[in-house]
């Protein structure tokens, strides 16, 4: 049962997601960084403070943001889920090199340098290496959803972020085993060496399980039930994957991010997958809302006051740090001056499972409450400074912009097509389209939303996908702003006039080609900027006139001329109706 309270909270970060956000955004300042001060300032620690005298205050704050934890928490694993759609099997095979080059040394050596940086300070150990553990690992929904904002995941400097916080996410079962260690005696660390196997082939195993299952039983059956058309079904399977995945490596102690992450992995390759992604693209985004002003007000600034001086020093020193040595190792890589600069500033922040160890580090004794208190603060702001952070990294790779080679090659990906023909609609006469430009090596896409045929295609290895070609997210997603051209041959009338709008909107410059059901719907469709229209029944009933007269002896050239004479009638009839319209 819904209760008041529960409302007053939504309602306060519908108005957030609403009003303030889009503000910030309209400042070229980023929703992330919009979300994360709306919590700092709307939170039980800011504005919250004020219930007790201004009464008032409690509408229009969030009083316990705990509440929205679990749903903040789906958010980062739709994130996840949604950046595995878009990379595909393969290419995340040839991004290896990052993953376990650039993510493991960035790991290692990071938590090295905190570690010793901590105790030449003065730090008792192991405090050293607790705060180099979880201050190592970056912020995964922060640093993505950014670069989701930039449109730039398929760029090189996406492509070896994601490489570098998926090795992080592998981190969280050595680190946490690492962590309860050293609450333990000496004696105990000793024997508990070879417990180490334990973990890490439950972790092992899990991941195992979930591609062999995700690959011979949840795909087929995710594509038995593309057949059916049914969208709900479709987004019903979709979800019981990523949920059950997100499951299966949560409770082999693994980051829940990282089971997301492999569901969509494993389904980047079906031909819902564009399908799926437009319709959880608008749910993932305020979820991830959800998420930052979590972040944001946990963040006590009255707290932090206190102690601002070592606080604000810790904060650049790790900002700084993280960068420096990421910055050295993506060089040591290959990766270009100006992209491993905008990557350093760009993961130079703490992440959100450094609360998680600090917590468990806090109960176990291993760090004093002054500092546990202090590291919790300086994770929140480096986190509230990434979009800076972010902003400072891309303009510094700008300058430093150059022609050397980053190791990435281009993606193949249907969303980086560019130059393509995009097709509307896959029956008798979008098929012959797609032979035609198959014939002459024209690269195109085709959308419709018949599953069984598109599942049939699909496993052709043509370039079809099930999706509404009038939605605009959906031509986005296959590269409609790059197309070439646009070719409309749905069935229903008012489907045909969606797309045509759609094409223009996404790309006004390139030319739609349509076929109407009659002479009223191609003046609809000119009108709304369709540059050549055919209208289905007129022409049907032409070519059957010109095999009547060609029946009865009429010489060739008669009936083409005859035949020309009714085509030229005809769009003259279709054309002050479009201009009138």
């Amino acid at each position: 049962m819904l209760h008041v309270e529960n409302l007053k909270g939504l309602i306060v970060f519908l108005v957030v997601a609403g009003v303030i956000v889009p503000l910030f955004h309209r400042a070229k300042i980023g929703t992330v960084l919009g979300f994360l001060v709306a919590g700092v300032v709307l939170g039980p620690n800011g504005l919250g403070r004020l219930v007790e005298s201004h009464p008032w205050v409690y509408y229009i704050t969030f009083d316990n943001p705990q509440r929205g934890e679990a749903l903040a928490e789906f958010g980062i694993i739709v994130l996840l889920f949604l950046l595995g759609l878009e990379l595909s099997l393969q290419r995340f095979w040839e991004l290896r090199r990052y993953v376990l080059g650039i993510g493991f040394a960035q790991v290692v050596f990071t938590t090295a340098a905190i570690g010793l940086t901590v105790r030449f300070a003065g730090g008792v150990p192991p405090a050293g290496i607790v705060l180099g553990l979880c201050l190592a690992l970056s912020s995964t929904a922060i640093v993505m959803q950014i670069l989701i904002e930039q449109h730039r995941v398929a760029h090189p400097i996406g492509r070896i972020a994601l490489s570098v916080l998926l090795f992080q996410d592998l981190m969280v079962v050595p680190i946490l085993f690492i962590v309860g260690m050293l609450s333990r005696g000496p004696e105990a660390r000793a024997s508990s060496i070879t417990d180490l196997i334990t973990p890490f082939a439950g972790a092992l195993a899990s991941v195992v399980a979930i591609m062999l299952l995700g690959r011979f039983v949840l795909g087929p059956l995710l594509r038995s039930v593309v057949k059916t058309g049914a969208r709900d079904l479709i987004m019903a399977l979709a979800l019981l994957i990523l949920v059950g995945a997100s499951v299966a490596t949560g409770l082999a102690g693994l980051s829940v991010a990282l089971g997301a992450f492999l569901a969509g992995l494993l389904l980047s390759d079906n031909e819902a997958r564009h399908h799926i992604e437009v319709d959880l693209e608008p749910f993932k985004g305020l979820l991830l809302g959800i998420f930052f002003v979590t972040v944001g007000s946990n963040l006590d600034v009255f707290a932090i006051a206190s102690d601002i001086g070592w606080i604000a020093l810790a904060v650049v020193v790790l900002m700084g740090g993280k960068a420096l040595v990421l910055y050295g190792i993506a060089r040591a890589f290959g990766v270009a001056a100006n992209n491993a600069a905008e990557l350093a500033l760009l993961l130079s922040q703490a992440g959100e499972f450094a609360f998680v160890v600090l917590g468990v580090a806090q109960r176990q004794s291993l760090l004093p409450e002054r500092l546990a208190t202090g590291a919790v603060a300086v994770v929140g702001l480096s986190m509230l400074l990434t979009p800076v952070a972010a902003y400072i990294g891309g303009r510094i790779a700008k300058k430093l912009k150059s022609s050397e080679h980053d190791g990435l090659k281009p993606g193949d990906g249907v969303g980086e097509m560019d130059n393509h023909v995009v097709i509307g609609g896959l029956g008798r006469v979008g098929h012959v389209m797609a032979q035609v430009l198959a014939a002459e090596n024209v690269p195109y896409v085709a959308l419709d939303t018949n599953g069984d045929l598109i599942s049939r295609l699909h496993a052709e290895k043509q370039p079809a996908y099930y999706g509404d070609a009038t939605r605009i997210e959906l031509l986005e997603k296959i590269g409609g702003q790059r197309a070439r051209a646009f070719v409309v041959t749905v069935n229903n009338p008012r489907a045909a006039e969606r797309m045509v709008m759609a094409a223009k909107a996404i790309n006004p410059d390139a030319p739609v080609f349509a076929r109407a059901a009659d002479t009223a719907h191609a003046a609809r469709l000119m009108a709304l900027g369709a540059v050549i229209v055919v209208p289905e029944t007129v022409e049907a009933s032409l070519q059957l006139a010109g095999r009547l007269l060609e029946g009865l002896d009429v010489p060739e050239e008669t009936v083409s001329q005859r035949l020309a004479a009714m085509r030229t009638a005809v769009r003259e009839r279709m054309m002050p109706a479009s201009e009138g319209a």
